[in-house]
């Protein structure tokens, strides 16, 4: 009588699940312009989160809450009208005073307010940056979205203003979303430079408040861009926001040709400023969490 001995087979459960789940490499952009659309689309929760978030802390614990969004450029709006339109008497293109200005006040107060929270938004979110891995392109993109809910109760209320005064949309308001996706790829073409740069150097916050001053000035938000002379215009229309108020102006309203050599001049300088921006962007990126 014989007897086989077999020799059981042990199986680990744990082994066999962690070649079943694979592993991941979590590696920085290899090109400069490496967009990665899949990576951030598989991550369009926590943009969302990120932009619910940047909207309930704006008006968590505030006075007057949302009528902030209309005041302020309400208000800009009044003083620019008493100055400019009253006392300087500045040609508004046919438009009341009031109008012209509101026009401009409204997307300037867009990307002004957003293109100061991109420029902040890395520093400010370090902790998360340094614990957890995303792709950090999502941070700028949030920032700059945050701020389409106030541009929308301006634009709102910009919109019954205009109809208060007799001007009724034409054809040519089908232009205004074209124009706000210009305003926030200039949003994003600027704040991916000096969000970037505001993570190795902590002064650059500091400078914005400058930049902002002196770029509304450079901007055709209390005068017309027609001041400028037409062999000039296309170099004036180098600054993209010039573009984008007057394209803005022009779409609300109907009145007064298309802002033709200015916006050609303004869409290729945002479209310079974005892909220079994800390139610097991409490239600082592997380094933004030992830095901040």
């Amino acid at each position: 009588m014989s007897s086989v001995t077999s020799n059981p087979t042990v199986v680990d459960p744990l082994a066999n699940r962690s070649a079943s789940l694979g592993t991941s490499h979590i590696e920085p952009p290899r090109g400069l312009f490496a967009l990665r659309l899949r990576e951030i689309w598989n991550y369009r929760e926590l943009l969302y989160f990120f932009v619910w978030r940047d909207v309930k802390v704006r008006y968590k614990q505030t006075a007057i809450g949302i009528l902030w969004v209309v005041l302020q450029p309400l208000l800009t709006m009044l003083v620019a009208t008493l100055f400019f339109g009253r006392l300087a008497k500045l040609p508004s293109q046919g438009l009341p005073y009031s109008v012209f200005c509101f026009a401009g006040v409204v997307p300037w107060t867009y990307f002004s307010s957003s293109l100061l929270n991109v420029t902040n938004v890395v520093v400010d979110n370090q902790r998360v940056i340094t614990k957890v891995y995303f792709p950090r392109l999502i941070l700028p993109v949030s920032a700059a979205l945050s701020g389409l809910v106030d541009f929308s109760i301006a634009f709102l209320v910009l919109f019954i203003y205009t109809l208060a005064y007799g001007i009724r949309p034409t054809f040519t308001i089908l232009f205004v979303p074209l124009l706000l996706l210009l305003a926030i790829l200039t949003v994003l073409g600027v704040g991916l430079w000096l969000s970037a740069l505001n993570a190795l150097y902590r002064d650059v916050r500091y400078l914005i408040p400058f930049i902002i001053q002196f770029w509304t000035l450079a901007s055709p938000v209390y005068y017309s861009s027609q001041l400028v002379p037409q062999r000039y215009r296309w170099l004036y229309g180098l600054n993209p926001m010039a573009g984008v108020i007057d394209g803005f102006r022009w779409a609300l309203t109907g009145r007064g040709p298309a802002p033709s050599s200015v916006l050609i001049a303004s869409v290729a300088m945002v479209l310079f400023a974005v892909l220079g921006g994800l390139a610097f962007f991409n490239r600082m990126e592997g380094s933004i969490a030992d830095r901040v």
